[in-house]
């Protein structure tokens, strides 16, 4: 196989799916740097296993999980050397009270989900980004049986952390 062709496969997919790699960058790193850091991490992670892809399942399933483990073994490094990755939610103040109210929602979510471990962040993206259970379990190397339970367990818990950041329960 002509290596230029692999490469242009490679970066035409990449240019089609690169809004998984700033999604995972944006959810696990709170810096601009970070984030661009984490974006490049993950692009050479990927380009280093492309060649052993097999193409048994979607390449943006495949890129999602080699995108969260390039991040979670970031933020395991950044731990170690006492560096703040996770997010911090901005919270916009409209004018437009219905928008308002959708807004003040949506980052309370985003705040609750921040607050999760980062196997649980990672399971409960995939799930609101409609990936099915299989290409969950997949990616997150679990079982389907157990992508079910983790789901139900992480609902239950953001409900949790929603009442707590709502009402201060």
């Amino acid at each position: 196989m002509n290596p230029n062709i692999k490469k242009e496969d490679f970066i035409s997919l990449i240019e089609k799916h690169q809004g998984i790699i700033h999604k995972v960058s944006k959810m696990y790193c709170n810096r601009d740097e970070c984030q661009k850091d984490l974006f490049q991490d993950i692009l050479v992670q990927l380009w280093q296993s492309y060649s052993s892809f097999n193409w048994k399942s979607k390449f943006s399933t495949w890129m999602y999980r080699v995108a969260l483990n390039t991040a979670i073994a970031q933020y395991k490094r950044d731990r170690k050397n006492n560096e703040d990755t996770t997010q911090t939610i901005p919270i916009n103040i409209v004018d437009d009270d219905s928008y308002n109210e959708k807004e003040n929602q949506r980052n309370l979510v985003h705040k609750a989900i921040a607050k999760l471990n980062k196997a649980e962040k990672a399971i409960i993206i995939l799930y609101m980004d409609d990936y099915s259970y299989e290409e969950i379990a997949d990616i997150a190397g679990i079982t389907v049986s157990n992508v079910g339970v983790k789901i139900n367990r992480i609902k239950h818990k953001l409900q949790s952390i929603l009442k707590e950041l709502e009402y201060g329960v």
